[in-house]
């Protein structure tokens, strides 16, 4: 049983509406980003144990990398995000593939899907940049079954994607007023069970996915092209300042040159949640 003949009302949040537009910048282009987590993805649909009889939502799924790899396996999975053009490279790539994976325009903060829905909520590196967690906490809560799962993969406060966005911020202008609560938040354990602990019961397994390329200019323009909020910046930036964003970035990704090309070991969490 899908999601896909049911009447769903899509929703988007005005205050999201400026990163729904930076994120969908990727396009197909952001599978190459996905490519470089396929070690965490496999990490966290192992910890995810699905089974034939799951209903499973792969929230904000990007360009699709986890639903497909669930749907290879022959199991239920509806992807949802908020980003118009991944959503439909992830339709594209499904469709090429053979796999009859819906995918749903929404809005982590805002699901267009009926309370208890899902026997299974999975997202990679997804949820953890919604702007206002605690609604994103609250609506996969309300999306999973009473004892069903929810697995999470999470930056950690202290790892290499961490310092690569300390580059990214070096080049942004200052935020308009309050800024929202970092992303990196989400991989602070303590911080976890403070969103999450009231709804799930949880366990953390800390893991380490490694990114590799031939090169650092070679990493610069995986992300300038796929990954939006680089995308976005460094069509901000006049020539001078953008050069210099480039340089900054492919110097970071230099660092982790071993004999081969570059290897960035970058930590995260996944975060195993049973439904209360």
């Amino acid at each position: 049983m899908t999601l896909a003949g049911e009447n769903l009302q899509q929703t988007l949040r005005p205050h999201n509406e400026n990163s729904s537009a930076t994120w969908s910048r990727g396009g197909g282009a952001y599978d190459e980003i996905s490519r470089g987590i396929l070690d965490a993805i496999e990490h966290a649909i192992n910890r995810l144990e699905p089974t034939g009889r799951m209903r499973i939502l792969d929230l904000a799924t990007g360009t699709g990398w986890t639903a497909r790899r669930l749907a290879d396996r022959g199991y239920s999975v509806t992807g949802a995000d908020f980003a118009p053009d991944m959503l439909a490279s992830a339709r594209e790539l499904a469709h090429a593939r053979r796999l009859a994976v819906p995918f749903v325009d929404g809005d982590a903060e805002a699901l267009p899907f009926p309370g208890g829905s899902f026997d299974a909520v999975i997202s990679t590196f997804g949820v953890m940049f919604t702007l206002r967690p605690r609604d994103a906490v609250a609506e996969m809560a309300r999306v999973l079954r009473p004892g069903r799962k929810l697995v999470l993969t999470v930056w950690t406060a202290d790892g290499n994607v961490f310092e690569m966005f300390k580059v990214i911020r070096q080049h942004m202008p200052p935020p308009e007023g309050q800024p929202p609560a970092s992303p990196f938040s989400w991989g602070n354990r303590e911080r976890l069970v403070e969103l999450l602990g009231n709804d799930f019961e949880l366990r953390f397994e800390r893991g380490t996915s490694y990114y590799r390329e031939p090169d650092g200019e070679a990493a610069w323009r995986t992300f300038v092209d796929g990954y939006g909020p680089v995308q976005a910046l460094a069509g901000s930036l006049d020539t001078e300042r953008r050069q210099q964003f480039e340089s900054d970035f492919i110097a970071f990704h230099e660092q982790f040159r071993d004999e081969l090309g570059i290897t960035v070991p970058r930590d995260y969490l996944v975060v195993h949640g049973t439904r209360r």
